[in-house]
C-alpha cells in the first residue's frame, strides 16, 4: 500500500529545468535575451525557448516582455530568489564530487578599491567548487596589474579603466564620486588638497577636470601606500574619489551640489588568459562575471586618464 502511495505521489512531481532556471536567473541579472545568450555561450532563440519552456511548466509569465527593456515580473521575482539558492546549491554538490582532479594554484589579480563587495563572494564560491584548488589573490594598481598580466604572471586581472584594450570585456561600469571623512569640511577648501597614490588611474583625469573647472587644487599626500591615503582622507586633511558602491564605512560621499565637477565614470574590465579546455579558470572567470554583473549601471561619459 505504501509502495502504491509513493508511486503516486510521484506522478505528480515536477522538476524544474535546471539549465532553463540558469538562463532565466542570466536574463534578469543581464536585462536581456542577447546579452544572456552571449554570456551563455547560447543562440538568442535557443534562451528563448529555455525561458518559454520554464514558464509553461510552471504556468506564470516570469518576464514582462510589452517594453523593449524586459523586466522580471512579480511571479518572477519569487522565483529568481529560489533560483540562485537552488543553482548555488547545484554547484556546490557538482563541484564537491567531481573536483577531485582538479588541483593546483590559479592567480588572480585585482584593484585595492574593488575587491569589495563582490570578489569576497566570488573566492568563496569558487572554493566552494574547487576546494583543491588555491587561488593567489593579488591586490595592486591597474597599470601593475596589466604589466604584470602582459608577462604572463597573472591568470585573471580586473581592472578600472575608461575604455578598454582588446582581449577584455568590460563587466559593468560604475560612476566615480567624490569622498571624505564623514562629516568632512575638506572638500571645501581652495586650493582642494587631494589625496591619492602615485600610481592610481583616476589621479591625472581628476585633476584634469578640477583645471578645466577652475578650481585650484594641491596634493596633501604622495605615498603608493593605500593606508597612508586612507588615513588621510578620513582625518579630514584631504579629499579622494572612488567608484559608487565601493566606499569603506570610514570614508562618505560628498554631496557637494556641484562645488566640485562631475565626475563621469569608469569601466570595470576583466582579462583573462586563454584557457583552452581549463574548466578552472573558465569557471573562475564566469563566477567574476556573475558576480559584477548582478547589478549593470548605465553611465555617463568617462573619465579619461
Amino acid at each position: 500500500m505504501f509502495d502504491d502511495i509513493y508511486i503516486k505521489d510521484c506522478d505528480v512531481m515536477r522538476n524544474l529545468d535546471m539549465t532553463a532556471l540558469r538562463s532565466f536567473v542570466v536574463v534578469a541579472d543581464t536585462g536581456g535575451v542577447t546579452k544572456a545568450a552571449g554570456f551563455l555561450n547560447l543562440t538568442q532563440s535557443a534562451v528563448s525557448m529555455q525561458l518559454k519552456r520554464l514558464e509553461e511548466s510552471l504556468n506564470v509569465a516570469l518576464l514582462d516582455r510589452s517594453s523593449r527593456a524586459i523586466a522580471v515580473t512579480p511571479a518572477g521575482e519569487q522565483l529568481l530568489s529560489y533560483a540562485r539558492r537552488i543553482l548555488d546549491l547545484n554547484d556546490e554538490v557538482y563541484g564537491r564530487l567531481t573536483s577531485v582532479e582538479f588541483e593546483g594554484e590559479v592567480t588572480l589579480g585585482v584593484p585595492h578599491d574593488i575587491v569589495y563587495p563582490a570578489v569576497p563572494q566570488v573566492l568563496q564560491k569558487f572554493a566552494t567548487a574547487y576546494p583543491r584548488v588555491r587561488v593567489q589573490l593579488l591586490s595592486s594598481f591597474t597599470r601593475g596589474l596589466k604589466a604584470q598580466f602582459a608577462r604572463g604572471e597573472v591568470d585573471v586581472i580586473l581592472t578600472t579603466e575608461s575604455g578598454l584594450e582588446p582581449g577584455g570585456e568590460t563587466l559593468v561600469s560604475a560612476p566615480l564620486v567624490w569622498v571624505g571623512a564623514p562629516g568632512g569640511s575638506a572638500w571645501k577648501n581652495r586650493p582642494l588638497r587631494l589625496a591619492y597614490e602615485n600610481n592610481c588611474f583616476f589621479r591625472a583625469g581628476v585633476q584634469r577636470r578640477l583645471d578645466e573647472a577652475g578650481i585650484p587644487w594641491d596634493m596633501a599626500v604622495e605615498s603608493n601606500n593605500t593606508r597612508t591615503i586612507e588615513a588621510t582622507v578620513s582625518a579630514d586633511l584631504a579629499v579622494h574619489t572612488m567608484l559608487e558602491g565601493t566606499e569603506p564605512r570610514y570614508f562618505e560621499r560628498i554631496h557637494h551640489g556641484g562645488a566640485l565637477p562631475e565626475l563621469g565614470g569608469m569601466n570595470i574590465n576583466m582579462y583573462c588568459r586563454e584557457h583552452g579546455n581549463n574548466q578552472v579558470l573558465e569557471d573562475l572567470c564566469a563566477f567574476i562575471t556573475n558576480a559584477f554583473r548582478r547589478a549593470p549601471v548605465d553611465l555617463p561619459e568617462a573619465v579619461t586618464a
